[in-house]
């Protein structure tokens, strides 16, 4: 594969990743706290299309990461006063979740930092260790609280945001549209753990993904009856345009007081979110909005299947015993293609998002 790429790596700790074809190029790297994978075709588009894909991490990281004590956002929720001029990239970003916010009726919702902190996910994920200290509750000053005007950011004091909602598949998309962009002809794909966005020309039959549960499905009968339902091994899916984003409360977990956490905060109750599902896997016309509607979905529960359906969105959802559950289209056969909107369902909002 390599001897197919024009040029280096943009950056020695991508690795080149063999998937037992000379047509398409992949490579990986860890990024913004997970895993960044990145594959183009024709391959000797690769190194090029890195190169974007690594700036565009790092512009993100530099706005919206907030577990860098040099990022835009830290420095917003260090800042006295209630008023912050920000940067075009980060105004962007914060309208986008506060889109999403509205469009899940705040199901997903930028305010929750405070209680993220709160519940011990406070430091980068690889940092938290278990603690003896019972989980705080922080009331969570909800989505509305925010005004954004332009670059003009409005925080009630002591707010702090998290955009873990949308960001990683902003991040996904902005690559996947700037790489596009720069090269000619061909396509790319990005995945940001797992949030995937797709640009340009996919390959023949689309681009392959696999969706997987992270926990293990019980094997045995005796349990398959008990839960009523389908095993939820992985899938191998295939996607020709739009985005594909899977949120799970298995990936990051914690304890803490004895207490088993994950990061998906329910933002009515403060704490981690108590659904039947452990996983959602969904597609949407963009990764944002994908990224923002399977959250939404762990968050919304049993309400989630009737809500994703309404929306079009094709979905697959794992409960806590692996059962399984596919709505809108979403492919039942192995290789299946599945078929994402074309047109966004979460509305483009105004600047003035408040």
């Amino acid at each position: 594969m390599s001897t197919l790429m024009r040029g280096p790596l943009a950056d020695p700790a991508w690795a080149l990743i063999d998937i037992g074809t000379a047509t398409v190029g992949v490579a990986e790297r860890d990024a913004l706290g997970t895993s960044a994978r990145v594959a183009a075709w024709p391959p000797y588009n690769l190194a090029r299309v890195l190169a974007i894909v690594d700036a565009e991490l790092a512009r993100l990281d530099q706005e919206a990461s907030r577990f860098r004590a040099d990022s835009e956002i830290s420095a917003v929720h260090r800042t006295p006063g209630e008023v912050h001029i920000v940067s075009e990239g980060l105004a962007e970003a914060i309208a986008v979740a506060l889109t999403a916010a509205r469009w899940t009726g705040g199901l997903v919702d930028p305010t929750v930092g405070g209680a993220l902190e709160s519940l011990g996910y406070d430091r980068d994920f690889a940092a938290i260790h278990p603690v003896a200290v019972p989980p705080k509750r922080a009331l969570v000053p909800g989505w509305q609280s925010v005004r954004l005007d332009g670059r003009r950011l409005r925080l009630a004091a002591g707010s702090r945001l998290d955009l873990g909602a949308t960001a990683k598949g902003l991040g996904s998309d902005r690559a996947a549209s700037a790489a596009i962009a720069a090269i000619s002809g061909g396509g790319v794909l990005v995945s940001l753990g797992g949030d995937i966005a797709v640009a340009g020309e996919a390959p023949s039959g689309g681009w392959p993904v696999r969706v997987a549960d992270e926990q293990e499905p019980e094997s045995s009968a005796a349990a398959r009856g008990r839960r009523g339902g389908e095993r939820a091994p992985g899938q191998v899916v295939r996607l020709a345009a739009g985005a594909l984003a899977t949120s799970s409360i298995t990936c990051r977990q914690w304890r803490r007081g004895g207490r088993m956490l994950h990061h998906i905060v329910d933002p009515r109750t403060g704490l981690p979110a108590a659904g039947p599902w452990r996983t959602v896997s969904l597609a949407a016309a963009n990764c944002a909005e994908a990224n923002a509607a399977a959250t939404a979905a762990i968050v919304a529960g049993d309400r989630a299947p009737e809500w994703l359906a309404g929306h079009g969105l094709p979905a697959r959802l794992v409960d806590h015993d692996g059962g399984l559950r596919r709505v809108a289209g979403w492919p039942a056969a192995e290789g299946g293609l599945v078929e994402a909107p074309t047109v966004p369902r979460m509305p483009a909002g105004p600047r003035d998002a408040g």
